[in-house]
């Protein structure tokens, strides 16, 4: 899926040589090591200062930026929240597109996928952190990227809250034959849930 090669980022990341495999990656290491920097990499945030990296076998330096991220696409380890309702936070990807929102019942379907019980109408701003981090993967789920890139995303959350989280991305990325790479601190997360550990 992806390859690697002679990578060299500021003072933070040397790599020779990677590759990440389909299906569920799992980035482990101490604070600090580049794991989110690799993330932003992969997602053409940042440039690398030389190397180059492949994206399923293209070098996504010559791929526009905007068409990659619509394939490969980031959830933060800080939600972001729009303004607006639960509705308005799940169609901002589609307004940002200028495509059509997939309407209200594919909206329920999500939330119904992530577990977020709440109504369309509800307010954003009054999820607690781990419902916002669901309402977040809930509309990255929504434009169907192939790849999703996970910062992450359950710091915020309990270990049963955790659990629930990561599970719910592995069946869908497996159900739907996407990938994910998922930044952890979690040894635990990644031996459970990854099908590849890189640390």
């Amino acid at each position: 899926m992806f390859r690697i090669e002679n990578l060299v980022y500021q003072e933070i990341l040397d790599i020779n040589e990677l590759r990440i495999k389909p299906g569920m990656t799992a980035l482990l290491g101490p604070s600090g090591c580049g794991k989110s920097t690799l993330l932003r990499l992969l997602n053409k945030l940042v440039s690398p200062d030389a190397g180059h990296i492949f994206y399923k076998g293209v070098d996504i330096a010559e791929v526009p930026s905007v068409e990659h991220r619509r394939r490969v696409m980031m959830l933060s380890q800080s939600p972001v929240l729009f303004p607006g309702n639960i509705r308005d936070n799940l169609e901002v990807g589609f307004r940002l597109q200028k495509a059509e929102s997939p309407g209200d019942a594919r909206l329920r379907e999500i939330l119904a996928q992530v577990r977020l019980d709440k109504d369309l109408d509800g307010p954003s701003e009054l999820l607690s952190g781990g419902e916002r981090q669901r309402l977040v993967l809930a509309r990255v789920c929504l434009l169907n990227p192939e790849v999703y890139l996970l910062d992450e995303p359950s710091a915020a959350l309990d270990e049963h809250a955790e659990d629930e989280l990561v599970a719910m991305v592995k069946t869908h990325i497996r159900s739907e034959g996407k990938s994910a790479v998922m930044v952890t601190h979690s040894r635990r997360v990644a031996e459970r849930y990854a099908d590849d550990l890189l640390v």
